[in-house]
Parts: structure tokens; C-alpha cells; sequence
């Protein structure tokens, strides 16, 4: 693989896209029946003639969050032969894209025959799975001003559900009418929605991030069918001397919930946004920040927790979207976050079986138990290494006993401990994609990329997917890890992808300007 010619990945960059604020709303207010301000446009509602086989139902393939495409046919015996098979390109304000992330950054939602998404402007899409062309649209050109969501809608029992950065919304799949609207949400200090929800149970599962109030970030459980809440839960149980004393919000989720069978719902929550010096100063271990939240789904009653970095103070997050898995008999959960760990933990009690560092490390792992233990002695300038765009930023993916997980490698410095986050490059944004032991944690095999793999990663049968920063979708052989396949996007992708049958859909936003890029658009590879 050759490196971009284009290595660049601005600070302001890294450090937005690892803290992702947002901001704006979507007008409106009430519920079922209530204006949004957004807005159905059909386009062509008939189905096309044409049906493509294959699905990908939720936003990490299904309820276990594994993002193994099982009903995909691509494999390395095919895989050289994908070809593009169709574009959509977005217009209107969203073809400006939402800089420096671009104008896409969550999973497309494939069922029957029809593609789902929505962009950085909270616009939804129904494109035909056989062909790309728009079936309808619900228009909201509501961006999130300063953060990177990942938004994204789920699909469930004929509908859509979404978010703007401040409501929740149904949709018809069929037609895109609204079916309800509930803006109101969320509460003073409570911050704004980014995340891809998850919908199972008759309830929807979503949650604020970077709430700047009492409780910070809030997760949430609604009526699928009305939008009514059904329990909220506060992810910072504080206050915190650090916390409240940087007063930039903290908790809540951006990744898409685990639904588990066992009648539970798990939750990967954020950091807590303290300077170095104020965690040094005041060391709190600032629950629930930077955990794994095991809630009862019908409730939202705390069954467990697991603590990834206690007193964080580098914008970490224990963000990932957690996965079900089993070994031996045992119900596991796999999590993760941007301080480049991942964690097997016990699914019924909670408690950590192994632990394993992924990506580079510069040594600083234990800053914060030294922080706790008062007998830090770091001063500025400090290099961290996970930075705070991670370690690990996206989602895992799980087949076979093997855990797969992409990993950024960005060095950042702190010039001065007063600082909520790093201010300085120091080095180059590179990549890993490592496979690891279900069992054990033990690293399989360990492949470095030359940019940073944004794309998830995803399983179809014999290869790992993903895709990276500057443009270039890229196949991974699953037992030995090397490259087998590359192909060159028409602009940069900061999104994971989907596999729906022989087709890879790829959201394409553009988040990095070069010359000869194309448009924000979403591209489907199909094999011939």
C-alpha cells in the first residue's frame, strides 16, 4: 500500500473529531404528530425492479454488535472482482460537507432492497439497494456544528428512527412520513444527541454526550411506538471536583448500544473533560465515565459497570460500541476505547477476564491510577501516546473466536496541564488492524496501515474490511492479516461500511480536501 501523498491530518481535526461537541437543534416540540422542522420529500417510492439479495439490519450488523456480515458472498475468492455499481451524491447543504469530518460518518442500514443513512446535516436517505437511486428523503439541514456524531438511524417493524443533535423522530420506511417527533428530550446541561440508535423490544435506545450539567451525558430508553420516554439514566454520578470545575460537559454515549438476550442493554460512555491539573490536583475516579454501563432494559436499573481509565484526564472514552459474545460456555462482553484497550468482561457480573493493549503505547498507560494514588509527577510538555483520537475510535467486529480491532496511532502533546486536550502534533497519523484471541486477548497477528483505518472493521467470511482516512477501501485476509485488496475511493471516508450480500456499501463524505475529490457521496461495490 503507498502512503497518501496527503499525511495530512490537521490538530483542530484529530482533537474535534475525538471530542465531537455539538450543538443546534431541530425545532418543533410536543410529540407523536409534532413539527420538527424537517421536512419528507419522495422521490420515487416504488421498489425497483431489480431485488439485490443480503442485508445489513443494524448498525454493526445485528443485535450483538459482532459486524460480521453472515449473509455476504464476498470472500478473497471474489473479492479482486468488486467494482463500482453505484453512486449517490449528496446536494443541497450537505454537499458542503460538515469539515473537518466530512458529511457521512455512520453506518448505512440495508433491508429489504433498500439502503438507509443519514449525514452530518440530520438528513435521512431511502436510496434502492440494486440501483442508489433516492426513494425518499426526510430534510432537516440541521448540522452538527462541532462534532463528528456519529449519528445514524435504525430500522425496525416498518420504521425509521433517527435524531437530530436535540429530538428523536419515527419515520414510515416505506414513504419517510413522520409517524412522531419528541423534542423534548433532553434537559438543561444535558448536551446533544450523536449517536446511531439501537431499536429492539419496542423500545429505542439512544443517549446525549458531553452533558455540561448535573449528571452530565443522559441515556435513555423510548416507546418505539409513541417516542414517550421510558427511563433515563444519568452517566456521571459526581459532582466531581475536575468535572465541574472545566464545566465542558462529560458522560453519555456516541456508539451505538449492546441489546443483549438476557434482557439487558449496555452502554460504552465518554470521559469526563478534566485538565491534567485539575485531575491531579482533585483525583476523583468520576463514575460512570469511560465504563461499560449494564442496564436493564426495561428498567434502566444499574446491573453492572466496569471502569476501563478511572480520573481520566486525556479524553480517552470507553466509547465503543460493546460486543455479545461466548466462550467456553461464558457470556462475555468485549469493550473498548480511545486509551487503546480492549476488555473481555463477564456479561452476567461485570468483572474484567482480560485486558489487552492495542496499537502503540508510549509508556504514560498509568497516569491516572498515579493521579488517584497521589504521587503523580507529570508536568508539561507531555506527549500521550494513545492521543486523544485513540487508540481504538471505531467499532470491533467478532467471528470465530477472533476479535478484530482498528487502531489510530496519533501522538499529541500537552503544552500546558491546564488544558482539556492535547494541543500539539507530535508525530504522524498512522494505523494498525490486529486480530485477537476471544479466549485469551493473546494478539493473532498485528498489520500496520499508513493512515488512519476509520471504516470499522468488518467480516465477510474469510477477509476484514475497512477503509482509510484518505480515501482508499482496503481487505485484510483474516488469518494471517495481509493486504490482499485496495481500492481507491472517489473521495476521503470517515464511516463505517456495510456488506449486504455481494454488495459493499461504502459512505464516502469527503472530510479531507485534495486535488481531484470528489463530492460527499455514498459508492456501492459490487461483485461482477
Amino acid at each position: 500500500m503507498k502512503t497518501s501523498t496527503n499525511r495530512r491530518i490537521t490538530l483542530r481535526a484529530a482533537l474535534l473529531v475525538a471530542a465531537g461537541l455539538l450543538g443546534t437543534a431541530c425545532g418543533g416540540n410536543g410529540t407523536a404528530g409534532a413539527s420538527s422542522g424537517c421536512k419528507t420529500v419522495t422521490t420515487n417510492v416504488a421498489a425497483s425492479a431489480v431485488r439485490f439479495s443480503g442485508s445489513w439490519p443494524y448498525s454493526n450488523a445485528d443485535l450483538a454488535n459482532t459486524r460480521e456480515a453472515t449473509g455476504s458472498t464476498i470472500s478473497s475468492a471474489n473479492v479482486s472482482r468488486l467494482a463500482p455499481s453505484w453512486t449517490f451524491k449528496l446536494t443541497g447543504k450537505a454537499a458542503a460537507g460538515v469539515r473537518p469530518y466530512g458529511s457521512l460518518t455512520a453506518n448505512p442500514i440495508v433491508q429489504n432492497g433498500v439502503v438507509y443513512l443519514q449525514d452530518l446535516d440530520s438528513n435521512v436517505y431511502a436510496l434502492a439497494l440494486a440501483t442508489g437511486k433516492l426513494q425518499w428523503e426526510y430534510r432537516c439541514d440541521q448540522p452538527e456544528r462541532s462534532g463528528p456524531g456519529p449519528n445514524g438511524v435504525a430500522v425496525a417493524d416498518g420504521k425509521v428512527y433517527g435524531l437530530t443533535p436535540t429530538a428523536a423522530f419515527a419515520l414510515s420506511a416505506t414513504t419517510g412520513r413522520s409517524i412522531w417527533v419528541n423534542d423534548d428530550l433532553l434537559r438543561t446541561g444535558q448536551g446533544t444527541f450523536g449517536i446511531q440508535p439501537q431499536v429492539a423490544n419496542g423500545r429505542v435506545y439512544l443517549a446525549s454526550q458531553y452533558g455540561s450539567g448535573s449528571g452530565g451525558g443522559v441515556l435513555l430508553a423510548l416507546n418505539s411506538s409513541s417516542g414517550a420516554v421510558l427511563w433515563r439514566f444519568n452517566t456521571v454520578v459526581g459532582p466531581e471536583p475536575g468535572v465541574q470545575s472545566l464545566g465542558v460537559g462529560s458522560g453519555g454515549a456516541w456508539e451505538t448500544p449492546l441489546v443483549s438476550g438476557d434482557g439487558s442493554v449496555t452502554y460504552g460512555i465518554g470521559n469526563p473533560y478534566q485538565t491534567p491539573a485539575a485531575a491531579i490536583a482533585k483525583p476523583a475516579v468520576e463514575l460512570y465515565t469511560d465504563s461499560d454501563v449494564n442496564l436493564d432494559a426495561a428498567t434502566g436499573k444499574l446491573r453492572w459497570y466496569y471502569q476501563g481509565v478511572p480520573d481520566d484526564f486525556k479524553d480517552y472514552d470507553m466509547q465503543g460500541s460493546p460486543i455479545s459474545a461466548r466462550i467456553s460456555g461464558l457470556s462475555v462482553v468485549i469493550g473498548s476505547g480511545k486509551m487503546g484497550y480492549v476488555y473481555e468482561i463477564n456479561a452476567g457480573t461485570g468483572k474484567l477476564i482480560w485486558k489487552t493493549p492495542v496499537g502503540a503505547h508510549n509508556g504514560h498507560d498509568k497516569d491516572s491510577l498515579h493521579a488517584l494514588e497521589h504521587r503523580s509527577m507529570l508536568k508539561a510538555p507531555l506527549t500521550i501516546l494513545p492521543g486523544s483520537l485513540g487508540g481504538v475510535l471505531t467499532d470491533l467486529a467478532i467471528a470465530s473466536n477472533t476479535v478484530y480491532v482498528a487502531t489510530l496511532d496519533v501522538p499529541l502533546t500537552y503544552t500546558n496541564l491546564n488544558l482539556a486536550t492535547p494541543t500539539k502534533a507530535a508525530g504522524s497519523a498512522t494505523g494498525e488492524v490486529e486480530a485477537l484471541s476471544l479466549a485469551t486477548g493473546k494478539v493473532e497477528w498485528d498489520t500496520r496501515l499508513p493512515q488512519l483505518p476509520l471504516g470499522a472493521v468488518t467480516v465477510s467470511h474469510d477477509l476484514v474490511l475497512t477503509t482509510l482516512y484518505n480515501g482508499v477501501l482496503i481487505a485484510l485476509d483474516r488469518s494471517t492479516g495481509a493486504v490482499v485488496y485496495r481500492r481507491h475511493l472517489p473521495t476521503s471516508a470517515n464511516s463505517p461500511i456495510a456488506i449486504a450480500g455481494n454488495t459493499v456499501i461504502v459512505p464516502a463524505g469527503g472530510p479531507i480536501v485534495r486535488t481531484g475529490a470528489g463530492d460527499p457521496q455514498v459508492v456501492a461495490y459490487t461483485v461482477r
